[in-house]
C-alpha cells in the first residue's frame, strides 16, 4: 500500500486526513459537497464540517469517486447508513485487492449486518477492516495522542495496516476479532446515550458509573453470542470507547441523551445538528440483534423504546431502577 483515500470529509473524515497528511501522507480526500471541495482545496480549511483548523496541503479534495477508488486503502468514513450506498458507487473491477478501512460506527438497520460484512457483500474482492476507538475529530485533528483497535479478518493485516497508518500520536492496536471490535464501537453509541441521560436528569456520577459498567456487560453478552470476544472490549474499542463517548459533551450520542434527561424533545435536538447522531438510529439495530441472539440487553432496550416506541424517561428510569436483582 502506498496511496490513500479518506471517503468522508465530515469532521471525523477530514481529521482523519488531517492527521495522515501531519505525518506525510498524500491524501485525497472525497466528499459529496461541491461546497466542502471547494473550501478545502481553495482555502485548505473544511468549513461546513471541520471549521477553523488550517489543513494540511497534502490533502486533496474530490468529488469524484473515481479518482478516490485509484487508491490503495480507502478508509471509509461515511455514516453508517450510507456506507451500502457508497459501496455500490465504488464498484469497479479495479477495486479486486484493494483494502477498505471502515471507520464508521454503527450496524445497517434494515439488515442488522455489521458494516463489514455490508462492505464484503457489495465489494467481494476487496480487503476490509475495521478501525474504532475512544477518539474525537477534535483532538485527532489537532495532532493530540490517541488510540484506537484495528480489526482484520487475519492478524497479519491488522498489523500491516497498523504499521501502515500508525503514528507517534495516533496509535493502533492490532487484533482478528472483527466482531467485537464491531459491536463495541456501534453499540457503545446507544449506551452512551442512556449516560447522557443519567446525568441530564441529575441522577449523579456513581449511577453513570454503574451504567458503563452494565453497558459493557450487555456488549459482552452480544458479543459472544455473535461469535466475537468479549476479552476484545478491554480495549480501546470497547471500554476505552465507552469512557470517552459516555462522559463528554462532546461526544454527540452523550449530549444528545443529556437534553433529553433535561426534558428536550428527540426531533429538535435532531433538527438542530449537521452530523448524525448514529446511537438513534443503531439502537433498531442493536434491538434487533439482540432479540435474534436471544441476548438481554436492557439498556439498548430502554433506550430503543424512549426515541422510537414513545416511552417517556421517567418511565424509562422507573423501569430501570425497579429490575429485580439478578
Amino acid at each position: 500500500m502506498e496511496t490513500i483515500s479518506v471517503i468522508g470529509a465530515g469532521a471525523w473524515g477530514t481529521a482523519i486526513a488531517q492527521a495522515l497528511a501531519s505525518a506525510g501522507k498524500d491524501i485525497t480526500l472525497w466528499a459529496r459537497e461541491d461546497e466542502v471541495v471547494n473550501s478545502i482545496n481553495s482555502k485548505h480549511e473544511n468549513t461546513m464540517f471541520f471549521p477553523g483548523v488550517a489543513l494540511d496541503e497534502k490533502i486533496k479534495a474530490t468529488s469524484s469517486i473515481s479518482d478516490a477508488r485509484q487508491s490503495d486503502l480507502l478508509i471509509m468514513v461515511t455514516p453508517a447508513q450510507a456506507l451500502r450506498d457508497v459501496c455500490v458507487s465504488l464498484r469497479h473491477e479495479d477495486m479486486k485487492d484493494k483494502t477498505m478501512l471502515i471507520c464508521s460506527k454503527g450496524f445497517e438497520i434494515g439488515t442488522g449486518m455489521l458494516l463489514s460484512d455490508v462492505a464484503k457483500q457489495e465489494l467481494p474482492n476487496t480487503r476490509i477492516a475495521v478501525m474504532t476507538g475512544p477518539t474525537f475529530a477534535s483532538d485527532i485533528g489537532a495532532g493530540l495522542p490517541a488510540a484506537m483497535t484495528i480489526a482484520a479478518e487475519t492478524k497479519d493485516i491488522a498489523e500491516e495496516l497498523r504499521h501502515f497508518i500508525g503514528t507517534k500520536g495516533l496509535r493502533p492496536y492490532a487484533t482478528d476479532d472483527m466482531v467485537g471490535t464491531q459491536i463495541g464501537g456501534a453499540a457503545k453509541n446507544v449506551i452512551a446515550i442512556a449516560a447522557g441521560v443519567v446525568m441530564g436528569k441529575g441522577l449523579g456520577e456513581s449511577a453513570r458509573a454503574a451504567l458503563i459498567t452494565r453497558g459493557v456487560a450487555e456488549l459482552a453478552r452480544l458479543t459472544s453470542a455473535m461469535g466475537g470476544r468479549k476479552e476484545t472490549l478491554i480495549d480501546m474499542c470497547g471500554m476505552g470507547d465507552l469512557i470517552l463517548t459516555c462522559t463528554s459533551m462532546q461526544s454527540r450520542n452523550y449530549s444528545f441523551g443529556f437534553m433529553l434527561g433535561q426534558g428536550k424533545d428527540i426531533n429538535e435536538i435532531l433538527e438542530e445538528r449537521n452530523a448524525v447522531t448514529e446511537g438513534y438510529y443503531s439502537s433498531k439495530a442493536l434491538v434487533t440483534l439482540a432479540k435474534n441472539q436471544a441476548v438481554d440487553m436492557p439498556i439498548a432496550e430502554i433506550v430503543y423504546r424512549c426515541l422510537h416506541d414513545g416511552l417517556s424517561i421517567d418511565a424509562a428510569i422507573e423501569a430501570m431502577l425497579s429490575r429485580p436483582f439478578n
